[in-house]
Order: structure tokens, then C-alpha cells, then sequence
């Protein structure tokens, strides 16, 4: 099957590793501690530990896209800026 149409690159790859693995966590974390005590955050409506991992993912790429667009080559620092936001979504939201 040829694939060369989808550029597969390391990085890329990383990325659904990484993705696959949230997941899996996640539903380890969820095997583990059912119903995850859903809770009210500061956007005012009821999340699960599902949902605040959906959010995170969401702004994530959001941030990285802004960070694309500001013409920063380097994601790095985006990462580090994704991380501290997703660990805000699982504390606040």
C-alpha cells in the first residue's frame, strides 16, 4: 500500500502516538475510577475527565496554530505552552 501521499514524518507520527496514548490513558484512568466525579469549572457547565481532555486537545491546536501563524517555525515552546494549558483545563474546568 502506498502511502507517500499522507508525509508521513517523525514528528508526525509522534503526534498520533501521542494522541493514541492520551486515549488509552484515558480510558485505563476511566477503567480504573469509574465516572471520573464530574464537576462544575469555571465555564460554568458540568465537564468529565473526557471532556476537560477534548478541551485541552481543542485549544492546543489552536495555540499551535496561532504560533504557526505569529511565523515562530519552532513548536517547542508551543508545546510547553499546550502543556501548562492542558494541565489549567484538568485543574479549573
Amino acid at each position: 500500500m502506498d502511502l507517500s501521499w499522507m508525509a508521513w514524518t517523525w514528528p508526525t507520527a509522534i503526534f498520533f502516538t501521542a494522541i493514541a496514548l492520551l486515549l488509552l490513558g484515558m480510558t485505563a484512568w476511566e477503567f480504573a475510577s469509574p465516572g471520573g466525579a464530574p464537576r462544575v469549572g469555571i465555564l460554568r457547565f458540568e465537564t468529565t475527565r473526557g471532556d476537560r481532555l477534548f478541551v485541552s486537545l481543542l485549544g492546543s491546536a489552536f495555540i499551535c496554530l496561532f504560533w504557526l501563524a505569529l511565523g515562530n517555525e519552532d513548536l517547542w515552546w508551543a508545546l510547553a505552552v499546550c502543556l501548562v494549558y492542558a494541565l489549567g483545563v484538568f485543574r479549573w474546568v
